[in-house]
C-alpha cells in the first residue's frame, strides 16, 4: 500500500514537472504563427494566460495542501518572465505598447525578487546548517528549488572531478566513517579504461565523417568522462557515517540518507534476496550484494534529486568492514534510553 501510494505521488510529481514544459513550449510555438502575428494583442493575452495558468496548476499539483502566498507570487513572477523572454519581437512590441500590463508584470517580478531577497538574506545569515546548505536555501528563494538542487549537484560533481585529487574524506566532527569503495575499485578502473577507449574510437571514426559531429561527440563524451571521474572519486570521499543522530548511508553522489537511531530496530548481516529486491528496501549497495541491512520501526521518507520516492522500511548497503560497523552500531543502539 505504501509503495503504491509512493508510485502515485511519483507519477504526479513527474507529470507536474514535465507537462508545464511541454505546454509552454507549444504555446511559444503558437505565438509565432501568422495568425498570432495578425492579432498580436489577443496572442499576447492568450500566451500570458496559458503560461500563468499552467504554472499555477503545476504548483497546485506539486503541493500537498494549499500553496502559500510566496509560492503563488513566485509562479506568477515566473510566468511574467517566461512570457517576456519567450515572446517574438511582434508580441513583445505589443507588450511594451500596453503599459498597464507591462507595469503589472514588472511589479510582480520585482515583488517576488524583493520578498525572496529578504528571505535569502535570512537564510544566509542564519546559523543552521553549513555554508553550502545556506547558499542552496538562499538561492531556492529566488529560483525553482529543483533547479537549484540540480545546479548544486552539477557543481559538486565538477569540483570533485577536477579539483579534489587527495586529502581526507568528508567526515564531520563526532562521526565515524566506514569505507565501501575498495570492492568498487577494480570495476571503476575498468569503466574508466573502457570510457577512454570509447572516446578515442569515436573521435577517430567520426572525425573522418563530419567535423560538426566530431565536436558534438567531443563535448558529450568528454563531459561524460569527467562526470564518471567525479562519481568514482565520490565513493572514497563520501563514506558511510555513524553519527550521534544515526547512520548516514551514502553511495557517492547517488545516495545520501540519514537513518535515525530511534528508527532502527535491528542490524543484520544475513537476509534474503526477496527483502533486498523489495521496493520498500533502500538498496545502497553498488555493483555488489549488500552485507548489512537495517530494519526500521517506521517508514523512512527518502528523496532523490528531483522527485519524492516511496518510503523505505529497510536499508541495505555494503561496507568493506561490516563487522566493526555492526559492533559499534549494536553498542550505540544499546545505549539508547528505554
Amino acid at each position: 500500500m505504501v509503495a503504491q501510494t509512493g508510485n502515485v505521488v511519483d507519477r504526479r510529481q513527474i507529470a507536474a514537472t514535465i507537462a508545464p514544459i511541454i505546454l509552454i513550449a507549444l504555446a511559444g510555438v503558437a505565438v509565432r504563427t501568422p495568425l498570432a502575428a495578425a492579432y498580436p494583442l489577443a496572442a499576447l493575452l492568450l500566451f500570458l494566460w496559458i503560461v500563468a495558468d499552467t504554472l499555477m496548476l503545476a504548483l497546485i499539483a506539486r503541493s500537498s495542501g494549499k500553496p502559500g502566498s510566496r509560492a503563488v507570487l513566485g509562479a506568477l513572477a515566473g510566468a511574467s518572465f517566461t512570457v517576456w523572454l519567450g515572446s517574438p519581437p511582434v508580441i513583445r512590441g505589443v507588450l511594451l505598447e500596453t503599459p498597464i500590463l507591462a507595469q503589472m508584470m514588472v511589479a510582480i517580478v520585482l515583488g517576488h525578487v524583493a520578498w525572496a531577497t529578504v528571505r535569502a538574506s535570512r537564510a544566509i545569515n542564519g546559523g543552521g546548517g553549513d555554508r553550502k546548505e545556506r547558499l542552496v536555501s538562499a538561492a531556492s528563494e529566488l529560483f525553482p528549488p529543483a533547479l537549484i538542487r540540480l545546479a548544486a549537484a552539477e557543481l559538486t560533481v565538477l569540483h570533485m572531478a577536477l579539483f579534489r585529487w587527495g586529502g581526507p574524506a568528508d567526515v564531520p566532527a563526532n562521526a565515524r566513517a566506514f569505507a565501501y569503495h575498495k570492492h568498487l575499485t577494480p570495476m571503476c578502473a575498468t569503466l574508466l579504461i573502457l570510457s577512454a577507449i570509447e572516446i578515442a574510437v569515436y573521435h577517430l571514426l567520426v572525425g573522418h565523417w563530419s567535423r560538426t559531429a566530431t565536436l558534438v561527440m567531443f563535448v558529450l563524451s568528454d563531459v561524460g568522462f569527467v562526470y564518471l571521474v567525479g562519481l568514482i572519486k565520490s565513493f572514497r570521499f563520501r563514506p558511510v557515517l555513524l553519527t550521534p543522530e544515526g547512520v548516514r548511508v551514502r553511495a557517492g553522489f547517488l545516495i545520501d540518507q540519514l537513518v535515525p537511531l530511534d528508527a532502527i530496530v535491528a542490524v543484520e548481516g544475513g537476509f534474503t534476496g526477496e527483502e533486498v529486491r523489495d521496493p520498500a528496501t533502500l538498496n545502497a549497495a553498488l555493483l555488489a550484494w549488500p552485507n548489512i541491512m537495517l530494519r526500521l520501526n517506521r517508514p523512512l521518507d527518502r528523496r532523490s534529486l528531483l522527485k519524492t520516492r516511496s518510503p523505505a522500511v529497510r536499508v541495505a548497503f555494503r561496507l568493506d568492514d561490516p563487522e566493526l560497523f555492526m559492533r559499534l552500531l549494536a553498542w550505540r543502539l544499546g545505549q539508547r534510553p528505554s
